[in-house]
C-alpha cells in the first residue's frame, strides 16, 4: 500500500508575491491526488519533527537560528531566493517530520512505499546553510533517521529534480553509508554536481545533463550510470528527491522530460527496490514550478507507486 503524507501547515510558509515556490504548488498535488484514481491511497497527517531529528542532518546552532530568525510578522529575507515568515519555522518541521514519518512506516511495514507532499523543498539545504527554498533537508533528515534509529547499513537517495541538491551533497560527502545520486541540468543554479564532485568515498554520483535535454537523456543516465551504481551499493532503503522541475513546462529550467519520463524512473526504481530492499521507497516532494506540470508528474509519479 502507498501512503501519502502532507500537513496544512506546509500551506503556512509564506514568500514574497511572485515567488516560484508558493503555497499553490501543494494545493495543486492535493487537487490532483484528490481524484478517484487515488481513493486507494493511505493518508496521514505529518508528524512535528524535534529539533534533535532536524539536528541529525543540520547543526543545532543552525536550527535554532531559523527557529529564532523566524518571522514574528512579515517576511525575513535568508537570501535573494529564500525567505522566513510567521508559519515557515511549524511548516519546516512539519515538512522533515512527514519524511520520518513516512521512513518509519515503511521500515516497520505498514505501508509498501510512501510520497510526502510536502514544503519548502529540501535538497539545497546544507548542514549550516539555508538557500534555494530551502530551510531543512528532508531527504537527508530521513536517510539519517533511517540510519540511527532503525540501524539501517546504506541508504540512496536519487535526486531527479532539475537543480543539484547540493545541499544533500554537502551533508553526506564524508559519508560513507549513503550513496547520493543525480541528475540535473548543468550549468543552472546553483552551480555545483559536476562529474568530478565525487564525495570522500566515492558515494557521490552526479549525472548533469544539458538544457534541451528530453527523456531519452534521462533513461541513458539512469541505465548507463545511476541504476548499475544504486545496484551495486545495495542499500537497505532508497529515498527520492522527487522535484518535478525537469518538465518541460517548468519556467525555471530548460530540460524537456514529461510525466511518463517520471513515471518510467519511478517504475525502475521500483523494480530495483523490489529486488534490493523489499521495495522500500520514501519520495519526497522537491522542485515544480508550473502548476500543471506538477500536478500531472506527481500524479504519474504516486499512481506508478501505488502499482507495487
Amino acid at each position: 500500500m502507498t501512503l501519502y503524507i502532507t500537513h496544512p501547515a506546509c500551506l503556512e510558509h509564506r514568500v514574497p508575491a511572485g515567488h516560484p515556490e508558493r503555497p499553490d504548488r501543494l494545493r495543486a498535488v492535493e487537487a490532483a491526488l484528490a481524484t478517484p484514481p487515488f481513493a486507494g491511497l493511505q493518508r496521514m497527517t505529518a508528524q512535528r519533527a524535534s529539533e534533535e531529528t532536524v539536528a541529525r542532518a543540520h547543526t543545532a546552532a543552525y536550527v535554532a537560528d531559523i527557529a529564532g530568525q523566524t518571522a514574528d510578522a512579515g517576511l525575513v529575507q535568508i537570501d535573494v531566493d529564500t525567505t522566513l515568515s510567521p508559519g515557515s519555522y511549524e511548516a519546516a518541521l512539519r515538512a522533515a517530520g512527514g519524511a520520518v514519518q513516512a521512513v518509519d512506516e515503511v521500515l516497520q511495514g505498514r505501508a509498501r512505499n510512501a510520497f510526502c507532499g510536502v514544503r519548502p523543498p529540501g535538497h539545497h539545504a546544507e548542514r549550516e546553510k539555508a538557500m534555494g527554498f530551502c530551510l531543512f533537508n528532508n531527504a537527508a533528515i530521513a536517510a539519517r533517521h533511517a540510519r540511527e534509529v532503525h540501524g539501517l547499513d546504506r541508504v540512496c537517495i536519487f535526486d531527479w529534480d532539475v537543480h543539484h541538491g547540493n545541499g544533500t551533497q554537502d551533508i553526506f560527502w564524508n559519508d560513507a553509508s549513503v550513496l547520493y545520486c543525480s541528475t540535473h541540468e548543468m550549468p543552472l543554479y546553483p552551480g555545483t554536481g559536476s562529474r568530478a564532485e565525487r564525495g570522500e568515498h566515492d558515494t557521490i554520483v552526479n549525472v548533469p545533463l544539458a538544457a534541451g535535454d528530453d527523456g531519452a537523456a534521462l533513461r541513458e543516465a539512469c541505465d548507463v550510470v545511476i541504476f548499475p551504481r544504486i545496484a551495486a551499493f545495495r542499500p537497505d532503503l532508497i529515498i527520492l528527491s522527487a522535484g518535478f522541475d525537469a518538465h518541460w513546462r517548468d519556467p525555471l529550467a530548460s530540460l524537456n522530460f514529461n510525466e511518463d519520463d517520471f513515471a518510467w524512473a519511478t517504475r525502475e526504481i521500483m523494480a530495483i527496490a523490489a529486488r534490493l530492499c523489499e521495495g522500500r521507497i520514501v519520495s519526497i516532494l522537491e522542485g515544480g514550478y508550473d502548476l500543471e506540470g506538477l500536478a500531472c508528474s506527481a500524479a504519474t509519479h504516486v499512481a506508478a507507486l501505488m502499482e507495487a
